[in-house]
Protein backbone atom coordinates (compact mmCIF):
# COMPACT_ATOMS: atom_id res chain seq x y z
CA UNK A 1 0.00 0.00 0.00
CA UNK A 2 1.29 3.37 -0.88
CA UNK A 3 1.87 6.42 1.75
CA UNK A 4 -1.03 8.41 0.47
CA UNK A 5 -3.19 5.21 1.00
CA UNK A 6 -2.08 4.49 4.41
CA UNK A 7 -3.02 8.26 5.46
CA UNK A 8 -6.06 7.95 4.06
CA UNK A 9 -6.94 4.74 6.39
CA UNK A 10 -5.73 5.99 9.04
CA UNK A 11 -8.10 9.41 8.61
CA UNK A 12 -10.70 6.69 8.17
CA UNK A 13 -9.84 5.04 11.10
CA UNK A 14 -9.87 8.10 13.28
CA UNK A 15 -13.63 9.11 12.53
CA UNK A 16 -14.56 5.70 13.09
CA UNK A 17 -13.15 6.02 16.69
CA UNK A 18 -14.31 9.53 16.79
CA UNK A 19 -17.84 8.21 16.19
CA UNK A 20 -17.59 5.72 18.76
CA UNK A 21 -17.41 8.11 21.50
CA UNK A 22 -20.93 9.63 20.66
CA UNK A 23 -22.40 7.32 22.87
CA UNK A 24 -20.20 8.80 25.97
CA UNK A 25 -21.73 12.34 24.94
CA UNK A 26 -25.30 11.52 24.15
CA UNK A 27 -25.53 10.15 27.56
CA UNK A 28 -25.24 13.73 28.87
CA UNK A 29 -27.92 14.94 26.49
CA UNK A 30 -31.41 15.47 27.63
CA UNK A 31 -32.95 15.02 24.24
CA UNK A 32 -34.56 12.35 22.19
CA UNK A 33 -32.10 10.78 19.52
CA UNK A 34 -33.51 12.33 16.52
CA UNK A 35 -33.27 15.83 17.99
CA UNK A 36 -29.60 15.19 18.95
CA UNK A 37 -29.01 14.26 15.50
CA UNK A 38 -31.03 17.52 13.97
CA UNK A 39 -28.20 19.38 16.62
CA UNK A 40 -25.14 17.54 15.16
CA UNK A 41 -25.96 17.97 11.53
CA UNK A 42 -26.68 21.78 12.34
CA UNK A 43 -23.32 22.88 13.91
CA UNK A 44 -21.47 19.86 11.57
CA UNK A 45 -22.79 21.54 8.66
CA UNK A 46 -22.03 25.24 10.21
CA UNK A 47 -18.48 24.54 11.22
CA UNK A 48 -17.89 22.94 7.74
CA UNK A 49 -19.59 25.89 5.65
CA UNK A 50 -17.02 28.29 8.16
CA UNK A 51 -13.96 26.32 7.13
CA UNK A 52 -14.97 26.55 3.21
CA UNK A 53 -15.63 29.95 3.39
CA UNK A 54 -12.03 30.51 5.40
CA UNK A 55 -10.25 28.46 2.76
CA UNK A 56 -11.99 29.26 -0.43
CA UNK A 57 -14.52 28.80 -2.01
CA UNK A 58 -17.50 26.07 -2.85
CA UNK A 59 -17.15 23.90 -5.67
CA UNK A 60 -20.09 24.15 -7.29
CA UNK A 61 -18.44 23.08 -10.75
CA UNK A 62 -17.85 19.80 -8.88
CA UNK A 63 -21.01 19.45 -7.67
CA UNK A 64 -22.67 19.70 -11.09
CA UNK A 65 -21.14 16.67 -11.51
CA UNK A 66 -21.56 14.54 -8.58
CA UNK A 67 -25.17 16.29 -7.54
CA UNK A 68 -27.16 12.62 -7.74
CA UNK A 69 -24.74 10.61 -6.01
CA UNK A 70 -24.15 13.34 -3.19
CA UNK A 71 -27.38 14.13 -2.60
CA UNK A 72 -28.32 10.62 -2.38
CA UNK A 73 -25.85 10.16 -0.01
CA UNK A 74 -27.18 12.64 2.17
CA UNK A 75 -30.15 11.66 1.98
CA UNK A 76 -29.46 8.04 3.13
CA UNK A 77 -27.22 9.62 5.44
CA UNK A 78 -30.38 11.28 7.02
CA UNK A 79 -32.75 8.31 6.70
CA UNK A 80 -30.28 5.52 7.96
CA UNK A 81 -30.26 7.78 11.35
CA UNK A 82 -34.14 7.97 11.23
CA UNK A 83 -34.36 3.77 10.82
CA UNK A 84 -31.62 2.85 13.49
CA UNK A 85 -33.49 5.22 15.98
CA UNK A 86 -36.78 3.71 15.13
CA UNK A 87 -34.96 0.25 15.36
CA UNK A 88 -33.65 1.31 18.84
CA UNK A 89 -37.59 2.04 20.00
CA UNK A 90 -38.85 -1.29 17.84
CA UNK A 91 -36.14 -3.86 19.13
CA UNK A 92 -33.26 -3.79 21.85
CA UNK A 93 -30.36 -1.94 21.30
CA UNK A 94 -28.04 -5.23 20.88
CA UNK A 95 -30.53 -6.43 18.06
CA UNK A 96 -30.96 -3.43 16.03
CA UNK A 97 -26.98 -2.84 16.54
CA UNK A 98 -26.32 -6.13 14.67
CA UNK A 99 -28.63 -5.60 12.13
CA UNK A 100 -27.85 -2.23 11.36
CA UNK A 101 -23.97 -3.38 10.78
CA UNK A 102 -25.40 -5.79 8.34
CA UNK A 103 -24.99 -3.23 5.71
CA UNK A 104 -21.40 -2.57 5.51
CA UNK A 105 -21.62 -6.63 5.12
CA UNK A 106 -23.79 -6.08 2.28
CA UNK A 107 -21.20 -4.00 0.51
CA UNK A 108 -18.37 -6.57 0.65
CA UNK A 109 -20.88 -9.43 -0.67
CA UNK A 110 -21.86 -6.84 -3.25
CA UNK A 111 -17.61 -5.80 -3.59
CA UNK A 112 -16.97 -7.78 -6.79
CA UNK A 113 -20.01 -6.00 -8.81
CA UNK A 114 -19.83 -2.86 -7.52
CA UNK A 115 -16.37 -1.64 -7.63
CA UNK A 116 -14.27 -4.59 -9.51
CA UNK A 117 -12.65 -5.43 -6.25
CA UNK A 118 -11.83 -9.64 -6.01
CA UNK A 119 -13.44 -11.04 -3.05
CA UNK A 120 -10.23 -13.31 -1.93
CA UNK A 121 -9.99 -16.03 0.81
CA UNK A 122 -7.96 -13.56 3.01
CA UNK A 123 -10.97 -11.17 2.72
CA UNK A 124 -13.21 -13.83 3.07
CA UNK A 125 -11.65 -15.47 6.34
CA UNK A 126 -11.59 -11.41 7.74
CA UNK A 127 -15.19 -11.24 6.95
CA UNK A 128 -15.86 -14.14 8.50
CA UNK A 129 -14.12 -12.94 11.74
CA UNK A 130 -15.42 -9.80 11.48
CA UNK A 131 -18.99 -11.32 11.74
CA UNK A 132 -18.35 -13.36 14.70
CA UNK A 133 -16.89 -10.63 16.14
CA UNK A 134 -20.03 -8.55 16.04
CA UNK A 135 -22.47 -11.46 17.23
CA UNK A 136 -20.15 -11.77 20.58
CA UNK A 137 -19.75 -8.14 21.32
CA UNK A 138 -23.20 -8.03 20.88
CA UNK A 139 -23.72 -9.35 24.11
CA UNK A 140 -27.17 -10.93 25.36
CA UNK A 141 -29.28 -10.25 22.29
CA UNK A 142 -33.28 -10.32 22.76
CA UNK A 143 -35.04 -12.11 20.09
CA UNK A 144 -38.54 -11.30 21.10
CA UNK A 145 -38.43 -7.69 18.97
CA UNK A 146 -41.02 -6.84 16.96
CA UNK A 147 -40.68 -7.62 13.30
CA UNK A 148 -41.18 -4.18 12.51
CA UNK A 149 -38.41 -3.85 14.61
CA UNK A 150 -36.04 -6.05 12.90
CA UNK A 151 -37.63 -3.84 9.35
CA UNK A 152 -36.41 -0.64 10.51
CA UNK A 153 -33.64 -2.38 11.61
CA UNK A 154 -32.70 -3.81 8.30
CA UNK A 155 -33.98 -0.51 6.61
CA UNK A 156 -31.20 1.28 8.17
CA UNK A 157 -28.46 -1.62 6.75
CA UNK A 158 -29.49 -0.81 3.73
CA UNK A 159 -29.04 2.65 3.80
CA UNK A 160 -25.62 2.24 5.69
CA UNK A 161 -25.16 0.28 2.38
CA UNK A 162 -26.63 2.99 0.32
CA UNK A 163 -24.50 5.46 1.75
CA UNK A 164 -20.90 3.82 1.07
CA UNK A 165 -21.77 3.14 -2.12
CA UNK A 166 -23.14 6.55 -2.76
CA UNK A 167 -19.77 8.35 -1.86
CA UNK A 168 -17.97 5.34 -3.53
CA UNK A 169 -19.49 6.99 -6.55
CA UNK A 170 -18.97 10.56 -6.15
CA UNK A 171 -15.52 11.53 -8.10
CA UNK A 172 -15.14 15.33 -8.44
CA UNK A 173 -16.52 16.63 -5.37
CA UNK A 174 -13.05 17.04 -2.49
CA UNK A 175 -14.13 15.26 1.15
CA UNK A 176 -14.36 18.52 2.30
CA UNK A 177 -17.00 19.57 0.16
CA UNK A 178 -19.03 16.89 -0.06
CA UNK A 179 -19.04 16.57 3.60
CA UNK A 180 -20.67 20.11 3.72
CA UNK A 181 -23.12 19.02 1.18
CA UNK A 182 -24.28 15.84 2.79
CA UNK A 183 -24.57 17.08 6.25
CA UNK A 184 -26.52 19.56 4.56
CA UNK A 185 -29.12 17.36 2.88
CA UNK A 186 -29.38 14.78 6.18
CA UNK A 187 -29.81 17.68 8.12
CA UNK A 188 -32.79 18.43 6.01
CA UNK A 189 -34.27 14.69 5.66
CA UNK A 190 -33.88 15.20 9.87
CA UNK A 191 -36.05 18.20 10.55
CA UNK A 192 -38.64 17.13 7.64
CA UNK A 193 -39.18 13.99 9.73
CA UNK A 194 -39.40 15.85 12.87
CA UNK A 195 -42.13 18.34 11.47
CA UNK A 196 -44.20 15.55 10.30
CA UNK A 197 -43.70 14.02 13.69
CA UNK A 198 -45.22 17.37 15.40
CA UNK A 199 -42.03 17.84 17.48
CA UNK A 200 -41.57 21.51 18.16
CA UNK A 201 -38.89 23.28 17.38
CA UNK A 202 -36.38 25.40 17.46
CA UNK A 203 -35.04 22.76 19.81
CA UNK A 204 -32.72 24.27 22.81
CA UNK A 205 -30.95 21.85 25.14
CA UNK A 206 -29.91 22.92 28.77
CA UNK A 207 -27.11 24.96 30.20
CA UNK A 208 -25.01 22.14 31.57
CA UNK A 209 -26.10 20.17 27.85
CA UNK A 210 -24.31 23.06 25.75
CA UNK A 211 -20.84 21.72 25.58
CA UNK A 212 -21.44 18.05 24.87
CA UNK A 213 -23.85 19.20 22.04
CA UNK A 214 -21.01 21.36 20.07
CA UNK A 215 -18.79 18.88 20.77
CA UNK A 216 -20.91 16.53 19.10
CA UNK A 217 -22.08 18.78 16.66
CA UNK A 218 -18.47 20.50 15.61
CA UNK A 219 -16.39 17.61 15.97
CA UNK A 220 -17.75 14.31 16.22
CA UNK A 221 -19.66 15.90 13.11
CA UNK A 222 -17.68 18.32 11.38
CA UNK A 223 -14.60 17.23 11.93
CA UNK A 224 -14.92 12.86 11.96
CA UNK A 225 -17.42 13.22 8.60
CA UNK A 226 -14.52 15.61 7.03
CA UNK A 227 -12.52 12.91 7.41
CA UNK A 228 -14.96 9.65 7.06
CA UNK A 229 -15.73 11.29 3.16
CA UNK A 230 -12.42 12.56 2.55
CA UNK A 231 -10.60 8.99 2.77
CA UNK A 232 -13.65 6.88 2.02
CA UNK A 233 -13.63 7.82 -1.80
CA UNK A 234 -10.31 6.99 -1.65
CA UNK A 235 -9.85 3.29 -0.29
CA UNK A 236 -11.30 0.27 -1.72
CA UNK A 237 -14.81 -0.64 -0.79
CA UNK A 238 -14.08 -4.10 0.88
CA UNK A 239 -11.36 -1.68 3.47
CA UNK A 240 -14.34 0.81 4.29
CA UNK A 241 -16.43 -2.10 5.09
CA UNK A 242 -13.95 -3.69 7.44
CA UNK A 243 -12.77 -0.88 8.77
CA UNK A 244 -16.78 0.81 9.98
CA UNK A 245 -16.54 -2.17 12.51
CA UNK A 246 -14.05 -0.56 14.47
CA UNK A 247 -16.70 2.21 15.28
CA UNK A 248 -19.13 0.09 17.44
CA UNK A 249 -16.42 -1.92 18.93
CA UNK A 250 -14.66 1.48 20.14
CA UNK A 251 -18.18 2.63 21.44
CA UNK A 252 -18.19 -0.60 23.55
CA UNK A 253 -14.65 0.08 25.02
CA UNK A 254 -15.03 3.42 25.61
CA UNK A 255 -18.28 2.99 27.66
CA UNK A 256 -16.29 0.39 29.69
CA UNK A 257 -13.27 2.44 30.77
CA UNK A 258 -15.71 5.92 31.58
CA UNK A 259 -19.18 4.98 31.79
CA UNK A 260 -17.64 1.58 34.13
CA UNK A 261 -20.06 -0.54 31.69
CA UNK A 262 -19.71 -4.77 32.53
CA UNK A 263 -17.44 -6.06 29.65
CA UNK A 264 -18.32 -9.81 28.96
CA UNK A 265 -15.66 -12.44 27.95
CA UNK A 266 -17.34 -13.33 25.13
CA UNK A 267 -17.44 -9.09 23.96
CA UNK A 268 -13.54 -9.37 24.77
CA UNK A 269 -13.33 -11.62 22.57
CA UNK A 270 -15.19 -10.45 19.95
CA UNK A 271 -13.19 -7.27 20.17
CA UNK A 272 -10.27 -9.61 19.51
CA UNK A 273 -11.78 -11.24 16.08
CA UNK A 274 -12.93 -7.34 14.66
CA UNK A 275 -9.12 -5.69 15.21
CA UNK A 276 -7.88 -9.12 14.41
CA UNK A 277 -10.15 -9.76 11.16
CA UNK A 278 -10.43 -6.09 9.86
CA UNK A 279 -6.54 -5.99 10.09
CA UNK A 280 -5.56 -9.47 8.55
CA UNK A 281 -7.99 -8.01 5.83
CA UNK A 282 -6.12 -4.91 5.24
CA UNK A 283 -2.61 -6.43 5.53
CA UNK A 284 -3.80 -9.43 3.11
CA UNK A 285 -4.89 -6.70 0.34
CA UNK A 286 -1.65 -4.94 0.59
CA UNK A 287 0.41 -8.28 0.16
CA UNK A 288 -1.38 -9.29 -2.58
CA UNK A 289 -0.84 -5.55 -4.34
Amino acid sequence: MQASNYKELLKFVASMIIFGTNGLLVNHINLSSAEIVLLRTFFGTLFLLLVVMLTGRFDFAALKVDTLMATLGGAALGTNWMLLFAAYREASVSLATLTYYCGPMLVLALSPLLFGEKLTGSKMMAIAAVAVGMLCISGSIDFSASGLGLLFGAGAALFYAALIIFNKKVKRLSGLHCALYELAVAFVVILIYLLASGVQLPIIPAAGEWPYVLTIGLLNTGVAYYLYFSSLQKLAGQTVALICYIDPLSALLLAAIFLHESLLPIQMLGAVLIMGGAIWGELAGSKQK
